[in-house]
């Protein structure tokens, strides 16, 4: 019997889409009928009709995952055990789905429901290296995830709040401190609560450099909170999927977030690292960014091991790595031997292995994880770990060395004589950590036949 979609099940989505579908026609029919149509009832009509198109798509999402396609486990929210659309870390470090931990936070729950354990906070924080891991699963699968942020975007915006925001930019590019420190205060919190004044920068001519003005006076210099305010105020734009392009491409954004990043609080250049991962979700920014020399300051914040910031800094790495120039970048400007320390320390294991399989597909990535341990140390991560997405990593990685660095193949040989190690992936292993390590062994049986025969 064929499946039926949530849109053909769900009494409630189709009695919301039929109520849609009226409104938009009333006011099609109102915009055709009236020469001079309120520019109101331009917007209201857009608004039901992106809000239809959205019920349409979840409807679309939810059809295609009641099918036969694979999702990874750790793909899936603990609670709901559903494709993750908006992962968050709770303060116990495990990662939810946004709606599904609320839900749970609401109700007055004050323990992890993975762990039990009891939360310090009930802060959630955004798990962007899961979310752009999930969003390139859904593109090789054909999956079209529908943004959680849309919903709040809606917002109509007052002509209040477009005073109000055209107050704080003026009083932003005033000569007083005090006043600049009250407007770069009130932006930060406007953009975090209320999606639509995320959207009034892209509405007024030169917002953003006004934001940035006391920037280029250097006066931040001695006010660390201004600068912590201004950008974070940046960060919070860049959410919005139509700043992203506007935010990047204005002069200065991007030097000026990598100046954040060598010169700021902890907290100001942790969400200075958001804002370029954020930023980099369009592929021709993660160019621009890589051109100006983000890599570099990331790498570095990665580095000194703040736990506030390594999670960031390792989810812009990740995403700019993405393009072929920047996966260089990232090699020339040390990034193997930090990531290798880390993985060595136990830190961050399952981040560190995914930006180190991107980059071991770089000749000097390689040598350079030959001569600092990484085969040891990798075959270690994968009798140890029983995360099968880390020792695929780890695999896959190894695979990499055997294949482009032959002076490896003893030590392999010698570990796989003593702990059978490669072997064991073979046969418990996810299916491309089979695939891989069966290719490796068959090399390393090659290189004995070889060695012989000469």
């Amino acid at each position: 019997m064929a499946k039926t979609g949530v849109l053909e099940t769900d009494p409630a989505v189709v009695a919301k889409a039929s109520e849609l579908k009226k409104e938009l026609q009333r006011l099609v029919k109102k915009i055709v009928d009236e020469d001079d149509s309120r520019f109101e009832i331009f917007d209201q009509a857009n608004e039901a009709l992106s809000a239809l198109k959205d019920l349409k798509l979840k409807g679309s999402l939810s059809l295609k995952l009641d099918g036969a396609l694979d999702c990874p486990d750790h793909f899936r929210c603990p609670l709901s055990k559903e494709l993750m659309k908006d992962p968050v870390i709770l303060a116990s470090g495990q990662t939810y789905d946004r709606l599904y931990i609320q839900k749970w936070l609401k109700g007055g729950n004050r323990t992890c429901p993975e762990t039990e354990q009891v939360l310090s906070h009930v802060l959630l924080t955004p798990n962007y290296l899961v979310k752009d891991m999930i969003s390139q699963w859904c593109k090789k699968q054909g999956i079209e995830m529908a943004d959680p942020v849309q919903g709040n975007e809606d917002e109509l915006i007052t002509q209040a709040d477009r005073k109000n925001f055209e107050l704080l930019l003026e009083k932003i590019k005033s000569e007083s401190i005090s006043e600049q420190k009250f407007a770069a205060k009130e932006l930060r919190l406007l953009t975090k609560r209320m999606p639509c004044y995320r959207a009034l920068f892209g509405e007024f001519a030169n917002s953003i450099p006004s934001l940035l003005y006391p920037l280029s006076l250097r006066v931040v210099d001695m006010h660390p909170d201004l600068h912590e305010d201004l950008i974070t105020t940046v960060m919070n734009l860049s959410i919005h999927d139509s700043n992203k392009k506007l935010v990047a491409e204005t002069p200065k954004v991007i030097p000026q977030l990598i100046d954040s990043l060598n010169y700021g609080t902890i907290e100001t250049r942790t969400n200075a690292a958001a804002a370029l991962f954020t930023l980099s979700a369009l592929d021709s920014n993660k160019t621009l960014i890589g051109k100006e020399g983000a890599l570099k300051p990331l790498i570095k914040l990665l580095d000194e091991g703040q736990p506030l910031a390594m999670k960031d800094a390792a989810s812009a790495i990740f995403s700019l790595c993405y393009v072929q120039e920047n996966k260089i970048r990232a090699v020339n400007d040390g990034a193997v031997m930090v990531i290798l320390k880390k993985i060595m320390d136990r830190v961050l294991v399952d981040e560190m292995l995914t930006i180190l399989a991107m980059l071991s597909s770089h000749q000097r990535a390689i040598e350079e994880m030959g001569e600092n341990g990484a085969v040891r140390g990798l075959l270690s991560i994968i009798r140890e770990s029983t995360c099968k997405r880390n020792q695929e990593n780890c695999i896959a990685i190894l695979y990499n060395i055997c294949f482009h660095d032959r002076t490896k193949w003893k030590e392999m040989r010698d570990e796989e004589n003593a702990n059978g190690t490669i072997s064991e992936l073979v046969r418990t292993g996810t299916s491309r950590a089979k695939r891989k390590a069966n290719s490796i062994l068959e090399r390393l049986k090659k290189g004995v036949s070889f060695t012989h025969t000469a």
